[in-house]
């Protein structure tokens, strides 16, 4: 069977290449989001995995629990459904945000640190990766006290791993070599 992110690549550019000829780009991802959400849950999953609910039925609980949906969304669910790939919505979303910061020049940044960043801090970081990567970033942060000093980041799939346990990691492998 094939991998749930390749079956769910056209329809993520389906709907990509709808909502940008649009405008709609944030309506979108909010919509996708939302739906992913809620297919995640294992209520929900029950109830689409369960045969005796048809699958109108089906449809009329995703838009019921995704109320923001417009007239265009609720096709998009029906027709997900018509194929059977609803439980494909947390896939989806993924590969439409991927898509989204593609064509807005963005990344999202995860950085874990020991302690907590200032805003300077912040700031200087967010400055260094945007010239590295050439495009605009938007951080998020975490604190991992494990990680000892220095800071972990992810960005898409690039991770540079600047903590002393990783520091410590390498030393340890370069000794055991």
């Amino acid at each position: 069977m094939a991998e749930l992110s390749t079956v769910a690549r056209p329809y993520a550019k389906a709907a990509f290449e709808y909502a940008l000829s649009q405008g709609k780009l944030a309506e979108w991802s909010k919509m996708l989001g939302l739906a992913a959400e809620a297919v995640s849950d294992s209520a929900v999953q029950n109830v689409l995995g369960n045969p005796a609910i048809s699958q109108e039925q089906k449809v009329e609980i995703i838009i019921d629990i995704c109320s923001d949906l417009d007239e265009n969304g609720k096709n998009f669910v029906q027709t997900l459904s018509e194929v059977g790939r609803l439980p494909l919505f947390p896939q989806i979303a993924e590969q439409f945000e991927t898509l989204k910061a593609e064509q807005e020049q963005t990344v999202e940044v995860e950085i874990t640190s020991a302690y907590e960043l200032t805003s300077e801090q912040q700031t200087k970081l967010a400055q260094a990766l945007q010239k590295r990567l050439n495009r605009e970033i938007k951080i998020q942060t975490q604190v991992d006290q494990s990680l000892i000093g220095g800071v972990l980041i992810h960005a898409g799939d690039t991770v540079i791993d600047g903590s002393v346990r990783g520091k410590l990691a390498k030393l340890a492998e370069a000794m055991n070599s």
